[in-house]
């Protein structure tokens, strides 16, 4: 499952870089129990979700502040392009939410491997 958060600075290019860091990270065991494989190494499926609230700023007052989080008429277009590159690169439909929707989503995570990424921070 990948929640993903977009903000208004971000970019195709953005996505294309995530796109690709996800299908190539190794955070799948081998036959030897090291993380050494990628989802495309083991046919995995991927569910995408689109979760502005990853944007929250928490630093002023209680209340979060989604002031980061794109809006729908930018975030709307990069969710989607996103999503499609990420069905291109594993070579098969990819699973996503409904943008903008209130959903009820369950994750069972299994496994120690909770990997949060900026393509801001890209080096």
């Amino acid at each position: 499952m990948i929640l993903v958060g977009i903000e208004d600075a971000d970019t195709q290019e953005d996505a294309d870089w995530l796109c690709k860091k996800i299908v190539n990270l190794r955070v799948f065991d081998d036959e030897n129990g090291v993380m050494n494989k990628s989802i495309l190494d083991i046919d995995g499926n991927i569910l995408v979700i689109s979760q502005f609230t990853l944007h929250a700023s928490y630093k002023k007052g209680n209340r979060p502040s989604y002031i980061h989080a794109a809006k729908p008429d930018v975030a709307i277009p990069l969710y989607e392009y996103f999503c499609q590159a990420l069905s291109e690169a594993m070579g098969k439909k990819i699973g996503t939410g409904e943008f903008g929707a209130d959903m009820k989503v369950e994750l069972l995570n299994n496994g120690p491997v909770t990997i949060c990424m900026d393509t801001k921070n890209k080096e």
